[in-house]
């Protein structure tokens, strides 16, 4: 049992001391083997596979994500009072300072909401394509005043007229607010345009009647008041002229008298010789005595007596009534005539009064009044049409589409106006970045593209514009043209805006498809195609070794580091080759 344990360890032994000589027997080299150790390898082919698959090329860019359509907000004038338009808004009425007094409000704004207050005056966010740039007053015409009327919802006359001032009083009580009456200045100028008007009738009237009363022509205006009362009178006899006179009248009265007595004559003649004509009436039994004959020719000549004195007495009325005609005749013309010498008479002083006038050294004078009383006349009308309720430039700020948000305020209480006063978007999300230039001109308005969150979202995206159209609104354009080197705006809009609204102001990144194939295609990595000799693109597959064969190929689309290669001979290359990439 004891030599079985000793020979035991002897084995044991030998084998540890045998397992370190090995040990130390592997870690040993010679010379010759450590030179051979540090030889590089032998050069080998870098490959990749042959690849059939859909190509996507795409544009990368990196932006954040916006509210749509950025546009700078600014006061198209004053605000309150009947002056501005066109220039800065920063002084009121009478030089005063245009103050913020409420300041507009990041969030929403619809049709018709207030959105700042200056000097305690409202301004008002309307629906319209045309910025306000004038104060409009009554009598104004233009489209301006069209778009205000649609969006008062008022007939659309192109006319600031009194529909219109009922209207925009109507608006401003609605919200709370007086419409802008004219102010204190404006009533003044008017009173003092009336003055004028006065002032220049009174100068006229005195310079006038001093024209008048001059001895050079005072005389000739007797004249004339004379012959304007001779042609009154006569124009008063010829219209009240009568057609038959008193006289006459009782004349013609005695003639018809006499033909009716004489009517009356003959119809008793004619009954009287009716009467003697009549046959004795019948027998009786008892015999009468038999009638004396009547003679009736003494009433035959009585009737004819009758006749003919009727008959002079109706040719004395005619005859009298043709006197009187030619009579009236004859007594309207010389009224006519009597007319007629009155109008050349008034007529002739009216000339020499005139020709009197003309040369008197005061008819200059008048003649200036009346120009002075003329233009007064004109300024006071021209001012009138204008006066009145009116809408001051700065009081309605026209955005393109409502309702929309308040991106961001420019202004806070107690500052004074001088420029953009808030900056309003679109209730729709963007995506605002830049490309290289090179890429930029692969870009087109409405290309598909893919913009992914920072946690990973993928969302639908489109592309919306690129270059001057894809700046925000109102940026000026850079003083240097955009080069090849540069970079250039793109602006792109999500597809859908579920769960964007937490994200605006973060980083984005978008992923602008710029074209793809129809399908799968044979697809190579761009190192692997080369242009031999004759310039036609090659590949070269890899067979076993490093031995390689030369495949003539067409090039097509190049998308993430491929290119679409079609062999020119069908059948040289197909999926699974593989294809040199580096000889290193």
């Amino acid at each position: 049992m004891r030599r079985s344990r000793v020979l035991a360890l002897v084995v044991a032994g030998v084998l540890v001391i045998a397992a370190a000589g090995w040990v130390v027997g592997s870690r040993l080299r010679s010379p010759a083997e450590e030179a051979a150790n540090r030889r590089p390898p032998k050069p080998s082919l870098v490959t990749a596979p042959v690849e059939r698959r859909k190509l996507t090329s795409t544009v990368t860019v990196s932006g954040t994500l916006t509210y749509g359509s950025p546009l700078p907000v600014s006061l198209a004038g004053m605000v309150g009072g009947n002056g501005g338009g066109g220039g800065a808004a920063g002084a009121g009425a009478n030089g005063a300072a245009q103050r913020v007094t409420t300041a507009p409000k990041p969030g929403p704004i619809r049709k018709g909401q207030v959105l700042m207050q200056v000097n305690g005056r409202p301004v008002f966010a309307m629906q319209g394509k045309k910025p306000m740039y004038r104060p409009l007053v009554p009598g104004t015409e233009g489209d301006d005043v069209k778009q205000l009327q649609r969006a008062l919802r008022v007939r659309v006359s192109g006319v600031f007229d009194a529909a219109t001032v009922a209207a925009v009083k109507r608006w401003y009580a609605e919200r709370g607010y007086k419409a802008q009456e004219p102010d204190l200045e404006a009533r003044k100028n008017l009173q003092q345009l009336r003055q004028a008007v006065q002032t220049a009738q009174e100068t006229l009237a005195a310079d006038r009647k001093a024209l008048d009363e001059g001895l050079d022509v005072r005389p000739l205006r007797i004249r004339h008041d004379n012959a304007r009362r001779d042609l009154k009178e006569a124009e008063r006899a010829l219209a009240q002229a009568p057609e038959v006179t008193p006289e006459q009248e009782t004349q013609l009265a005695t003639l018809r008298r006499a033909v009716r007595t004489a009517e009356e004559q003959v119809l008793a003649a004619e009954q009287a010789l009716a009467e003697a004509r009549k046959p004795a009436p019948a027998p009786t039994t008892t015999p009468a005595p038999t009638p004396t004959p009547v003679d009736t020719s003494l009433l035959e000549m009585k009737l004819a007596n009758a006749q003919q004195d009727l008959y002079e007495a109706q040719q004395a009325v005619a005859a009298y009534e043709d006197q009187i005609r030619v009579e009236r005749d004859k007594r309207l013309e010389e009224l006519r005539k009597a007319v007629r010498t009155a109008k050349e008479a008034e007529a002739t002083a009216a000339q020499a009064l005139k020709r009197a006038r003309k040369v008197s050294p005061l008819r200059a004078k008048v003649a200036h009044s009346v120009s002075n009383l003329a233009d007064a006349r004109t300024l006071l009308a021209e001012f009138r049409e204008t006066y009145g309720v009116s809408v001051p430039a700065g009081e309605i700020v026209f955005l393109p589409k409502l309702p929309a948000r308040i991106d961001k305020a420019e202004v806070k209480p107690g500052d004074t106006i001088e420029g953009k006063v808030a900056t309003v978007t679109s209730s729709a999300f963007a995506v605002s970045g830049s490309v290289d230039a090179k890429e930029a001109k692969l870009l087109r308005a409405g290309q598909e593209a893919s913009m992914e969150t920072m946690d990973g979202t993928q969302v639908p995206a489109t592309l919306t514009a690129v270059g001057e159209d894809a700046k925000t609104a109102g940026e000026k354009p850079k003083g240097e043209e955009e080069s090849d080197t540069g970079s250039v705006p793109v602006l792109l809009t999500p597809g859908a805006a579920k769960g964007l609204k937490s994200l605006v102001g973060s980083p984005m990144t978008v992923r602008i498809s710029v074209g793809s194939t129809e399908g799968e295609v044979l697809a190579v990595p761009v190192a692997a195609v080369i242009t031999s000799a004759d310039g036609r693109p090659r590949v070269r597959v890899a067979l076993d070794g490093d031995r390689t064969r030369e495949v003539e190929v067409r090039t097509g689309l190049t998308a993430d580091g491929d290119v679409k290669v079609t062999p020119v001979r069908a059948g040289e290359l197909k999926e699974g080759d593989r294809v040199v990439v580096s000889d290193a």
